[in-house]
């Protein structure tokens, strides 16, 4: 049975369990675009997310018996919530392993929706560490282990994605753009538009720290990344699924790989001018729209908003993130001159009246006079920072600029 035919039956499976998420125009990016940009708020899921799709049309297949034993999932946190929340209504035990670096947002919410019915182990840095952990346990004690992506049963339901956008939206859609992480969602939703939109062009959207759908398909093989940048934690995969890999390979038009920064100033820009909270993962497609601003010019375009759990302990991050990317916030290493007055002479002779220093340490905790500093700016207009360099190299202050030095920016800042 072909993966469209899983998906059609997935569907039926959801009805009353899964809520279609609203397709909504969106004016202030198609007015930017000048473009019909329509939003699929998957982020209105009841577990804010639209893992529960792929999730309990998986767990709701198993027979009494596989039932009986229990599942395994391993998650970074929505896959999590959608096992969860599919134990709970299902009345299945389940263990969900997480990595250590999940937020505690997504922790809690996989208690809420899991109730009685979850068991959740800490585990690893990755996702990839977790999932390890959860294979070895689902294999010794005959449980269904319920991939995040890479199973057609998942694939499916995560399809039903696509089905809703079709039916919501009367007029051809040129353009879809859908986030990427282990490919589950990007493959049910493509498959569906190569059976009933064969003239969309499917857009996959990764971060730029963990392009693993993007490597593999340019190298031909499904390759694991050595590193990954964990920030876009929905999102942020060393290794997409096999399945998934053949099946975007075959469908997808192309893959964008949007900058973390990029992606935390549209995280903010959504919050402030829509009132719109999402995840990292779930500003993807929309940060995205600026890399095709020329192609989409006068189309139809959907972006998945894919989920809107987003710990707001992580903010200082994503504003931090936000400013680096956008050049309006700058570190350096300074050796002051050893005369009176440097500091002064700093403050009020090379920094304008609108830049602002919002991080001061000296590297030395004793003999800080004779020790260099390091000096975090914000700017209000990032063509300012060529002038501070100028006026800190005429009048003598020696400095390293520490953005564009990742390693010492790292030892440095953190």
């Amino acid at each position: 049975m072909t993966i469209f035919k899983e998906v059609e039956k997935a569907k039926k499976q959801l009805e009353g369990v899964v809520t279609p998420t609203p397709l909504t125009i969106n004016l202030n990016l198609s007015e930017e675009f000048e473009a019909t940009i329509l939003l699929k708020r998957e982020d209105l899921q009841i577990v804010r997310s639209y893992k529960i799709r792929g999730a309990y049309n998986k767990m709701s297949s198993l027979t009494t018996a596989e039932k009986s034993h229990g599942v395994v999932c391993a998650s970074a946190g929505n896959h999590a919530q959608g096992v969860a929340y599919s134990c709970n209504l299902l009345q299945i035990q389940g263990k969900i392993y997480m990595p250590k670096t999940t937020p505690k947002q997504k922790i809690k919410q996989v208690k809420l929706f899991g109730k009685s019915f979850v068991e959740i182990v800490l585990t690893g840095d990755t996702f990839d560490d977790a999932y390890l952990t959860a294979i070895a346990d689902a294999t010794q004690n005959n449980k269904t282990f319920v991939h995040p992506f890479d199973d057609a049963k998942v694939i499916a339901g995560q399809g039903t994605v696509g089905l809703e956008i079709l039916e919501s939206f009367s007029e051809p859609i040129d353009y879809v753009f859908v986030p990427i992480g282990g490919g589950g969602l990007a493959s049910g939703l493509s498959e569906v538009f190569q059976h009933l939109s064969p003239n969309t062009k499917i857009i996959g959207v990764e971060p730029l720290g963990a392009p693993s759908m993007k490597t593999a398909i340019a190298q031909g093989k499904n390759t694991p990344l050595e590193t990954i940048d964990k920030f876009v934690d929905g999102a942020a995969v060393k290794q997409v699924g096999d399945l998934t890999f053949k099946i975007c390979q075959k469908n997808l038009t192309d893959i964008i790989l949007v900058p973390e920064g990029k992606v935390c100033t549209t995280i903010l820009r959504l919050y402030n001018e829509e009132a719109l909270v999402v995840e990292p993962a779930g500003a993807l497609t929309i940060a995205a729209l600026d890399f095709y601003k020329d192609q989409i010019k006068g189309k139809n375009v959907v972006c998945v908003v894919s989920g809107s759990n987003n710990d707001i302990e992580r903010t200082a991050e994503i504003k931090e993130r936000s400013l680096l990317y956008e050049g309006l916030m700058h570190y350096f290493m300074i050796q002051f001159p050893q005369r009176p007055g440097a500091l002064k002479e700093f403050v009020s002779d090379i920094l304008g009246p609108d830049d602002d220093i919002t991080y001061f340490q000296f590297t030395r905790k004793t003999s800080r006079e004779v020790g260099p500093a390091i000096v975090g700016l914000e700017l209000k207009n990032q063509e300012d920072i060529l002038s501070i360099k100028n006026k800190m190299t005429t009048k003598g202050f020696e400095y390293q600029y520490l953005n564009d030095k990742q390693d010492l920016f790292t030892q440095l800042i953190g």
